[in-house]
Formats: structure tokens, sequence, C-alpha cells
């Protein structure tokens, strides 16, 4: 574990590294025996992410025929078929000449996300009696989506490869920005009320986090 004092820090953080390393950012009235004693009280929070961060680990960067991946939560494995083109699950991918075959399958799941997301954003929002102003499509690295002020509902394009009920929740969580710009206790409520096994779709999601990579 790396100790590193931070004086414009307010307070103890303490981050995993991608070699799986830890470190503790020390605030400028902190001391490193409270900084140890921080670290050992999130040991919990630490072994859950060295977990995720292994089983990102292996995960294979490249997708070549016979990987296998989810697919509106289910494993599917790619295939080849006759006339060149990959064929995964009901889905027809034309990829000629390609060894790594994720950048046209990526590219093939995100034109289907854009097409299945933002309608379903207008329903819930009808649904609740929420506006929404815009409906982005996009490919967020660290979070499955966002809500702006502007009453944009940003989605990350890797929830078709979630469950439906997984899809339903994160776009509800984001609808329910609209009406509260935080995390609030008030926040949690209107989600639970939208989405009441909001829950089931969490541990999934926590489950296969390793999806944002």
């Amino acid at each position: 574990m790396t100790l590193v004092r931070n004086l414009r820090a307010r307070r103890y953080v303490l981050r995993l590294r991608p070699d799986g390393s830890a470190r503790v950012t020390i605030p400028r009235s902190g001391s490193a025996a409270e900084a140890r004693r921080f670290a050992e009280r999130q040991a919990d929070w630490l072994a859950r992410q060295l977990e995720r961060l292994a089983t990102r680990s292996n995960q294979p960067k490249e997708w070549l025929i016979g990987t296998e991946i989810l697919f509106r939560g289910e494993p599917l494995k790619i295939e080849a078929s006759a006339n060149g083109t990959i064929l995964f699950g009901n889905e027809i991918i034309k990829a000629p000449h390609a060894t790594n075959l994720r950048p046209a399958i990526e590219k093939h799941l995100w034109r289907l996300a854009a097409q299945e997301l933002p309608p379903r954003v207008l329903e819930f929002a009808k649904l609740h009696q929420l506006t929404v102003r815009r409906i982005t499509v996009r490919n967020q690295k660290s979070r499955w989506g966002s809500c702006s002020r502007r009453a944009t509902i940003s989605l990350n394009w890797r929830l078709i490869q979630t469950p439906v009920h997984v899809q339903d929740y994160i776009i509800l969580h984001e609808l329910c920005h609209l009406r509260e710009l935080n995390h609030s206790r008030h926040f949690w409520r209107e989600v639970e009320s939208a989405c009441p096994a909001y829950e089931v779709a969490e541990t999934w999601l926590k489950k296969h986090g390793s999806l944002l990579r």
C-alpha cells in the first residue's frame, strides 16, 4: 500500500491501481497512522475491487470465432458462417478479413442500442410524466448512464449486453435524476418507487461490471 500526502485533499481517499496495488491519499491535517486505519476499515471494499480487477483481467481483449460474450444478458458464442459473415445469436454481422471481431461486433451492438434504448426512455418518461429533451447512446467508459441539468439522458451502448430488467433500471435511475439531480435518500425513494426490484439489477451490474472496459 502506498501513502501519498496531498495538501489540497480534504479527506482520506483509497484507490486501487490497475496493477492491483492500493494507494491512500492523506489530507493536509492527516497522518500516516490514520491513513492505515482508514484503509483497514475499507478492507471489504478493497476485496470487492480486487475481485472485479481479477475478473476484468480474465476478459478477452480480442473477440475471435468461439469467443463467448453477453448479449441481452445471455452468453453467446461468436460463430462463422459459410459466406464469411459472423453469426452472433440471431444477428448477422459483416467483418470481412478481420481476425479480431470485436470492433465489428461492438459497432453492431452500438447500432442496436441506439435503435432500442431511446424509445424505451421516452416510454418510461411518458409513464412517469417526465420531460426528456435529448437522448444519446454513447461509449462511456466508467458508467452505465447519466442525466444532465438540461434533461439530456445519456446511456452506455453496452446496456444492450445486459438483461432487459437491468436496462430498464438504468433508464429509470437516470430519469429519476430529472426530479433529484443527486443520490440523496429522497432520490433513492424515487428509484424504489419507479423500480421496486432495483437492487436485483444493481447486483447484476456489480457482478458484470467488467463489461465497462
